[in-house]
């Protein structure tokens, strides 16, 4: 499984492990950049991408909007406001995008501002920086993408843990494999005492006693 930056995917692998205990679950944090090649590739089965990506050959499930934000210095003056508009930051020196450490580093050193997604900025966060929204500049959007060539029976199953569908309601006959119903045949009856007849009342019965 791959995702871009700022995707949280802890609940999602919780859910995973609980099902399918015998399948591991591989992660990989794949830059927005890269994320069609790494599809196309086959290097990740299925990937959290970032909106737009090129959707020919692709499914994609659209799960939420990011709001934008503006990383700045700590004292710089965008910092003391709650939100900005883009009006705000006219004359500043802005980069968009997907953020690196690089990135991050310039504006400390006061190189310039970075307009990234809230959870991105989120988990860059440092002492040293803040991060305001910015309220008219357009969200982006995480979406669940995969191959329509790619033949994995398993990625049925993660869309289904993504859409909220339950552990009765999976669907591949792979997937029910991986953990086999208990054969009723290989549970242990309980013995029956074998030897002399059991007498009742002083008065022994012939023949086997019944079951």
């Amino acid at each position: 499984m791959g995702h871009v930056a700022g995707v949280t995917l802890t609940k999602w692998r919780r859910i995973w492990s609980e099902r399918f205990p015998r399948v591991s679950l591989d992660v990989v944090e794949i830059p927005v950049a890269q994320q069609r090649e790494a599809l196309d590739s086959a290097l990740v089965d299925v990937c959290f991408v970032r909106l737009p990506i090129e959707p020919e050959g692709l499914h994609t499930i659209r799960l939420y909007d990011e709001v934008p934000v503006v990383v700045v210095p700590k004292d710089h003056v965008v910092a003391a406001f709650d939100e900005v508009t883009l009006a705000d930051l006219a004359g500043e020196k802005l980069q968009w995008g997907d953020t690196t450490t690089d990135a991050i580093d310039q504006v400390a050193w006061g190189a310039g501002l970075l307009c990234v997604p809230q959870s991105v900025a989120r988990s860059h966060s440092r002492r040293d920086l803040v991060y305001r929204p910015i309220t008219d500049a357009p969200p982006t959007t995480i979406a669940l993408a995969w191959s329509v060539q790619n033949p994995n029976e398993l990625i049925e199953e993660f869309i289904g843990i993504v859409r909220g569908r339950t552990v009765n309601s999976s669907r591949t006959a792979q997937a029910r494999s991986l953990t086999p119903p208990a054969d009723p045949r290989a549970t242990p009856k309980k013995a029956t005492p074998k030897g002399r007849p059991r007498r009742t009342g002083g008065v022994q019965r012939a023949g086997r006693r019944k079951r």
